[in-house]
């Protein structure tokens, strides 16, 4: 990514302030970027802040004698490799959906030969009107890419979807838009079969055994090889957060769904099993709400029965076995040995371990250690998306033979 550029163009919204540290998080990606500033998004930040952090001139003036000898708002139009319009405010979206061109934000995207990525934010009213919607629908319509915007309160004081989706996640967003413009796919071709998330063991109608699993790591791995060109399924329990692009989503709440899931996905030339699966399930859920506080009486008996080992069993496929299968091993204590020794007891070639006890469950970071049969390969703390990436690539490496020699644990 380090010689990629994106044009930023700023909008008139109060989340224009994050399109500062949006800039900031891409310079540390690798991304440059070269900004047009609204005048809408002037009231929210300036020039020169914007200017320093990019690094570059602010551009802002559809008439400026300087830019516009040269054609300014040509020039500007393609020489990015990406249009991002952060935040794209509703004015911004009807301009471009019905080809406006009256200040250099909307003139420059009228000009564009070079993909377009939208990052919606307004209020929850003006985002679920129906001219917002028609708009939208152009604009996907004509191949620009729109995110989702987020959910919750907004500075207005209403609640709802419109807020600026996480930096990080148009971060990762635009990562992805470039990445899809590059060369040929060292995953072209392959299939690759993925669980991620927690899944769900109910006790009754309301209650259900799980765990504190985001899914984070295991979509962003996803994502990852999706954009190394492989055909992803991403075999997911309850999760909270939006599938990655181009990977084919099976929504399971159970370990017996979701092996069920992962059988009929095969045949795969990659299994990786994010997924933290329940080792066990309630042997006889209650078909009501279970009574846990009766007079007189103890906490109930809960029997529980053991759950199928996924890992374990598509490890030892002796037909259809993938040519790679990866773990993931969650630890709070002697990480090296604990994942050690579950490569061999579950047969599986990689075991990507890390230590839950802090905050990698739910939070933005890992550190892992990849256990292989060369040894342990110790990774320094980094993003998931960054984990994300660099396993993809490692993963595509050993598929293409690039990696080395690989003897599967016994």
């Amino acid at each position: 990514m380090s010689s990629k550029r994106i044009l930023l163009i700023i909008g008139g919204g109060i989340a224009a302030y994050k399109s500062l540290e949006l800039i900031r998080m891409l310079a540390k990606r690798g991304i440059s970027s070269r900004c047009i500033l609204t005048a809408g998004g002037a009231n929210f930040v300036t020039p020169l802040s914007v200017s320093a952090l990019s690094g570059d001139k602010c551009y802002s003036n559809l008439f400026s004698l300087d830019d516009e000898a040269e054609m300014g708002h040509i020039e500007l139009s393609r020489s990015a490799d990406l249009l991002v319009i952060c935040p794209a405010t509703a004015d911004l979206l009807a301009k471009a959906a019905n080809g406006h061109a009256n200040d250099l934000a909307s003139t420059t995207l009228l000009a564009t030969d070079k993909p377009v990525l939208m990052v919606p934010a307004m209020n929850v009213r003006m985002w679920e009107h129906a001219a917002t919607k028609r708009n939208v629908e152009t604009l996907r319509g004509d191949g620009v890419d729109v995110m989702e915007p987020g959910t919750g309160a907004m500075a207005c004081g209403e609640f709802g979807p419109g807020r600026l989706p996480e930096v990080e996640a148009i971060a990762d967003e635009i990562e992805s838009a470039l990445a899809r413009q590059s060369g040929p796919k060292p995953l072209e071709g392959r299939h690759v079969l993925l669980t991620a998330g927690p899944t769900r063991e109910p006790l009754d109608p309301v209650r259900y055994l799980s765990n504190h699993s985001s899914g984070r790591q295991g979509y962003a791995i996803a994502g990852a090889l999706a954009e190394l060109g492989a055909q992803v399924t991403l075999v997911s329990g309850p999760v909270s957060i939006a599938s990655p692009r181009g990977v084919d989503l099976v929504s399971v709440e159970t370990a017996r769904e979701m092996m069920a899931a992962c059988e009929a996905a095969l045949p795969a030339d990659v299994f990786v099993s994010v997924a933290a699966v329940a080792d066990w399930r309630p042997s006889s859920p209650a078909d009501r709400k279970l009574k846990l506080k009766d007079e007189g009486k103890g906490p109930p008996a809960l029997s529980l029965s053991e759950n199928p080992d996924i890992l374990s069993t598509i490890s030892r496929l002796e037909k259809g076995r993938p040519q790679l299968v990866v773990g993931f091993a969650a630890e709070t204590d002697t990480v090296e040995e604990n994942a050690l020794r579950k490569r061999a007891r579950k047969g599986c070639d990689w075991i990507v371990a890390n230590d839950v006890s802090g905050d990698v469950m739910g939070g933005a970071d890992n550190e892992i250690a990849l256990v292989t049969d060369a040894g342990v390969e110790n990774w320094p703390r980094m993003g998931k998306t960054a984990v994300a990436r660099r396993l993809a690539e490692r993963i595509a490496e050993d598929l293409n033979g690039k990696g080395k020699p690989r003897i599967a644990a016994e």
